[in-house]
C-alpha cells in the first residue's frame, strides 16, 4: 500500500482565495478516500485472520467499534465494505475473491466516497437470485466506472435500466386495500410574510404526496459542482413544493392561468431591476429582492411594474416580454429539457431563461433564450457560472475557475442521448 501523503494547510486560510480553497477541498477528500480504501484492507485481513483468534472478540465490527469509538451499527457498514472490497479468506485458507472488485479499485484511487460505494453493494445485494455470475459482474463494472463521475440520481437511473434488463418482469404488485378518503388543507399568511401550510390526508393521498415531493426532494449531486447539497430535509421538501407549483401553474388547462407563469405584480424601480439591488413589492403586501425580481422576470412568473425616479409607471409587463407558447414548444424541442450541463429535469420543470436580460435590451427570441430548471437558473443568476449562445444556435456554459482553470465550455448531452 503506498503512503499518502497530507496536502499542506496555509498557515493563514482565511487569506486563500476561493481557487485554493476548493483545490484544498478535492486534495484533502481524495486523501480521505484512499485512506478509507487503505483502513478497509487492514480489516479485511483482519476479519481473515478472525476477530476473536487475534483480539478475544466475537466479530471484526465490535473490534472495530471499540477501536474507532464508534458504535457497533456505525461501524458494521464500515467493515462490511472492507470484506465487500477486499479478497479476503475462508477457514480452509481458500481465498474469497472480492464481491465488487472493479468498485474497489476506483475506490482504491479516491475517485468514489462510501455513499456512492454502498449504493452500488446495495444494489447487488438487489439482484434477483439467478441473475448469472457474469452479468453481475458486467453490472458492477459499468455502475464503477459510472461512479467515478456521476452523481447519486444518474447512479439510481442507470441501476434501474440494468435492473430492468436482467429482471424485465420485477417484483409481483400488491394492490393496497382501499381506505375512506380524508383530506384537509389551510393556508394562511403570517405576520412576518411567511405563509404556513397545515393538512390532513389519507393514506393513498399521502403517499401520491409523498412520492412528488421526494421525487423533487432528492439531495443534489455532489459531482456537478465539487460541493454537497447542504439543504435539510424539510428545507429540500419545501423547494419540491415549489417545483410542484411551478408545475402545476404552468400546464396549459390551468384555471386562472392557462400556461402562463404571470401569476403576481412585482413593483420595482427601473434602476433596482437593471443593477440587481435593493428591494421590491409583491402584490402591494410582501417584499423580494431585486436580484431574485431580476430572475423572476426572465419567464415572467411574475407581471414587473417598473418605476423611474419619480415613481411613475414605466412599463406594466408587455407582452412582447412574455415567451409564447410557440417560443415555449421551440425551446421544448430545441433544449429538450434544463441545458445546464448534467442536468436530468425535463422541460416541464424549467424555465426560460433570457442570456441577455431584457431589463439589458435583450430580446424575448430563441437566440436569446435557454430552458433552466428552477435551481440552476438561481446560479446562473447568482453564481460564477456563465451562459452563452453558440454558433450554432445552442446555448454553452462557461464553469467558474476553480472547476476549470482553463473555463472550457460544457454542454448538457443528457438529453441527446436518451
Amino acid at each position: 500500500m503506498s503512503e499518502t501523503i497530507l496536502p499542506e494547510l496555509p498557515q493563514e486560510l482565511w487569506r486563500a482565495g476561493k481557487l485554493e480553497l476548493a483545490h484544498g477541498v478535492q486534495q484533502f477528500l481524495q486523501v480521505i478516500r484512499v485512506a478509507t480504501a487503505g483502513l478497509g484492507q487492514y480489516l479485511a485481513e483482519i476479519e481473515s485472520r478472525g476477530a476473536k483468534d487475534l483480539y478475544g472478540y466475537g466479530s471484526t465490527a465490535k473490534w472495530f467499534a471499540d477501536v474507532a469509538g464508534l458504535s457497533f451499527g456505525e461501524a458494521r457498514p464500515v467493515v462490511n465494505r472492507a470484506i465487500a472490497l477486499n479478497p479476503t479468506r475462508g477457514l480452509d485458507g481458500t481465498e474469497l475473491p472480492p464481491s465488487a472488485p472493479a468498485t474497489a479499485t476506483a475506490a482504491a484511487e479516491g475517485a468514489v466516497g462510501d455513499e456512492r460505494i454502498q449504493q452500488i453493494l446495495d444494489f447487488l445485494a438487489s439482484l434477483p437470485l439467478d441473475t448469472s455470475v457474469e452479468d453481475r459482474e458486467s453490472a458492477e463494472k459499468t455502475l464503477a466506472e459510472l461512479a467515478r463521475h456521476a452523481g447519486p440520481r444518474q447512479l439510481a437511473k442507470a441501476e434501474q435500466n440494468i435492473l430492468g434488463w436482467l429482471d424485465p418482469d420485477g417484483a409481483e404488485p400488491k394492490e393496497p386495500e382501499p381506505k375512506q378518503p380524508r383530506r384537509e388543507l389551510t393556508l394562511e399568511r403570517r405576520k412576518d410574510g411567511f405563509w404556513k401550510l397545515n393538512g390532513l390526508l389519507d393514506d393513498e393521498a399521502g403517499a401520491r404526496t409523498a412520492a412528488a415531493l421526494e421525487a423533487y426532494a432528492a439531495p443534489r449531486p455532489v459531482d456537478e459542482f465539487g460541493q454537497a447539497d447542504l439543504r435539510t430535509k424539510p428545507e429540500r421538501l419545501g423547494d419540491a413544493w415549489v417545483d410542484l407549483v411551478d408545475l402545476a401553474i404552468a400546464c396549459p388547462d390551468q384555471p386562472g392561468t392557462s400556461g402562463y407563469r404571470t401569476l403576481v405584480h412585482v413593483t420595482i424601480g427601473l434602476d433596482e431591476l437593471k443593477t440587481g439591488l435593493g428591494t421590491a413589492c409583491v402584490d402591494y403586501v410582501g417584499t423580494m429582492t431585486a436580484r431574485e425580481a431580476r430572475m423572476a422576470a426572465c419567464d415572467c412568473l411574475m407581471l414587473p411594474v417598473v418605476l423611474n425616479a419619480a415613481g411613475e409607471p414605466l412599463d406594466v409587463g408587455r407582452l412582447r416580454r412574455f415567451v409564447t407558447p410557440g417560443q415555449r414548444r421551440a425551446l421544448n424541442i430545441r433544449d429538450r429539457g434544463c441545458a445546464f450541463p448534467g442536468c436530468h429535469r425535463p422541460p416541464k420543470n424549467c424555465h426560460a431563461h433570457h442570456i441577455e436580460h431584457w431589463a439589458d435590451g435583450g430580446p424575448t427570441d430563441l437566440r436569446n433564450l435557454t430552458l433552466l430548471c428552477g435551481f440552476h437558473h438561481r446560479l446562473i443568476h447568482h453564481g460564477d457560472w456563465q451562459v452563452r449562445m453558440a454558433a450554432d444556435g445552442l446555448p454553452e456554459f462557461i464553469p467558474p475557475q476553480y472547476l476549470d482553470p482553463l473555463r472550457r465550455t460544457r454542454r448538457n448531452t443528457l438529453h441527446r442521448a436518451a
